[in-house]
């Protein structure tokens, strides 16, 4: 799928399926379809964000679920596999010692949240990945789940406009 006009004419069911490699959440792609059509793509990620802002926790959790660590590559040719492999290609030149703190924080964030530490890599470096993963591991669950919700939104969003780009 190539253009907004494309996927504002796709069939409801493989728009459907294009959106799920964009984020796994169950209600998401069928919410944003049930949109259509967009008058440009601004609108599209708008509604994007919108919802995944929406979304029940449970279904955040799914959505991340697909999610690999941060610092790890992921396995795999899926869209969802490709796109994480993009978006995480500035972590991939950490330094040892950034690496290593990388696979630390990330047990321990699991250990304190029960899941991934997910964030919006494209566009940061090793460290300030680092400095959030840091900062983060303080927040009570409630802000944490908030933080996770924004970051689902914004990788979703990088990963909507790509598909229609």
């Amino acid at each position: 799928m190539a253009a907004l006009d494309d996927f504002n004419a796709e069939p409801a069911d493989r728009a459907v399926q294009a959106l799920r490699a964009c984020n796994a959440a169950p209600r998401f792609a069928a919410a944003v379809v049930a949109g259509r059509p967009y008058p440009d793509v601004d609108a599209l990620v708008a509604r994007t964000e919108e919802v995944v802002r929406g979304l029940p926790w449970e279904e955040v959790e799914l959505a991340i679920s697909v999610h690999p660590r941060i610092g790890e590559q992921p396995e795999g040719s899926s869209p969802e596999a490709e796109a994480s492999r993009r978006e995480q290609s500035a972590v991939g030149s950490a330094d040892d010692a950034t690496r290593t703190a990388l696979a630390e924080g990330n047990r321990a964030y699991e250990e304190r949240f029960g899941h991934v530490f997910l964030i919006r890599a494209a566009g940061r470096s090793p460290e300030e990945v680092l400095a959030e993963l840091r900062r983060r591991l303080v927040n009570d669950e409630g802000t944490e789940r908030a933080e996770v919700t924004g970051q689902l939104a914004e990788i979703t969003a990088l990963r909507v406009r790509e598909l229609v780009s």
